[in-house]
């Protein structure tokens, strides 16, 4: 059930992605892609474990009441209808419809499919029934089965070699790599999804806060390892087919010219009903939860309400194409992702600094001090546009004192510094 949660269709273009930019620096870039693609959801996980909190917001809320409805709110946007779930309305159009489609049809192609599917969507979110189990339990081996099979034979025979490296990757293949995993969106997901899995293993018997990490910590060794090689073995896929087919934009080409490649037309149109299916899941699920989030936090509002408006956003946004749904999603995960990944390392420490709340603000507004900044430098870069005049000087100070800033990590030094500094501050505190 883990790697289920965790593995969803748009996990299979963005490795693919990497692949084919990464080239001859293949090894650093998906080193570093494993770290935010299987290491922090893996994080996430055991940070609500160890919380014990009953939901995000009340994690969130170590920070302040205001700062978790927030941050709540815009991570399952972010998960939901702003980008995860028009990506797989897309990402199903792109490897499942699009090989199919005719030159000249492809947005009317892309309107009618993504109205039928957030129909259905819709359809299941309202009245949900155990169809979606069901098809659920059947997809995730299937899924598992067939690109194990395609990763087997690009292996034993691959279609190229190795290419140079495209952009970023030349010069910083393991952070570039790094950030590529952000679009994964499964280290957001953690957050939310770690409910999830510790209620199951409430429900197995396992009680103690002890007994809960160790056996979620054995479930997601499994997991992760799955996922892993799963990565690896696409990435590779999208390396070595580059020196037939060249560059994509998105990685979802990559995944149908290789199944065509190797198992001809048969093989596409499997691929595809099982990667529309694989996305039609997801998308009840992540259409469910926001619509149930909203719900709880907006109760004058119902639960159908919400899920109508999620769903015709959703297929708004999924007709503006999955290039563009990835472009404008970066610089929300630029901004975003470290403070999840903060937020998820205080809480692993939260017994050595006795949840306090001077170290979490610290180390929170220092954070957005500087991802904030970052979001909009990569909004900047993404709309083509020179950045905005007050931020020039900030970004020239950052690159000159922030260590990793050029590769996008300038946060970690500083936040790290102030938890550090904050945490012996706080100890002491207690101890006068």
């Amino acid at each position: 059930m883990l790697f289920a949660l965790f593995f969803g269709a748009g996990n299979l273009i963005f490795p693919a992605t990497l692949g084919q930019n990464a080239g001859t620096n293949f090894w650093p870039a998906i080193s570093g892609f494993l770290i935010t693609g299987i290491g922090l959801p893996f994080l996430g996980i055991l940070a609500i474990g160890m919380s014990g909190s009953e939901n995000l917001q009340v994690l969130a809320s170590r920070v302040h009441p205001i700062y978790a409805v927030i941050f709540t709110v815009l991570l399952y946007f972010t998960i939901g209808p702003f980008f995860a779930g028009p990506r797989t309305g897309a990402v199903a159009y792109e490897i499942g419809i699009a090989p199919f489609v005719r030159d000249g049809a492809d947005q009317i192609g892309m309107l009618v499919f993504t109205f039928i599917f957030f129909g259905v969507t819709l359809l299941f979110s309202l009245y949900p029934t155990k169809i979606v189990d069901i098809v659920g339990k059947v997809l995730a081996p299937a899924i598992i089965l067939l690109i194990l099979v395609l990763l087997a034979t690009v292996v034993i025979n691959p279609i190229g070699s190795f290419q140079e490296p495209q952009g970023a990757y030349v010069q910083s293949a393991f952070s570039q790599g790094f950030l590529e995993g952000y679009n994964t969106m499964d280290a957001l997901s953690s957050l939310v999804f770690g409910i999830i899995v510790i209620n199951v293993v409430k429900n197995m018997g396992v009680t103690s806060t002890k007994g809960i990490l160790s056996t979620t910590a054995k479930a997601g060794f499994v997991s992760i390892a799955f996922l892993g090689v799963i990565y690896i073995g696409i990435a590779y896929l999208g390396a070595v087919i580059t020196e037939e087919y060249g560059l994509f934009e998105t990685g979802g080409p990559i995944l149908s010219h290789a199944t065509t490649h190797y198992f001809g037309t048969f093989g596409a149109v499997l691929l595809a009903v099982i990667i529309i299916l694989a996305c039609l899941t997801t998308c009840i699920g992540l259409i469910t939860a926001c619509g149930e989030y909203m719900h709880t936090l907006v109760p004058r509002v119902s639960y159908k309400l919400f899920a109508v408006f999620f769903s015709l956003l959703s297929f708004i946004i999924a007709n503006f194409g999955l290039e563009n749904i990835i472009r404008f999603s970066i610089p929300v995960l630029m901004f975003l992702y470290p403070l999840a990944i903060v937020l998820m390392i205080l809480t692993c420490i939260s017994p050595l600094i006795r949840e306090s709340r001077l170290v979490y603000q610290s180390t929170i507004v220092i954070t957005i001090f500087i991802s904030s900044i970052d979001g909009l430098k990569a909004y900047c870069q993404q709309v083509e546009r020179p950045y905005f005049e007050w931020m020039a000087p900030i970004i020239s100070f950052y690159e000159t004192y922030l260590p990793f800033y050029k590769g996008g990590l300038g946060w970690l030094v500083p936040a790290i510094l102030v938890m550090i500094v904050t945490s012996l501050f706080s100890l002491i505190l207690r101890r006068r």
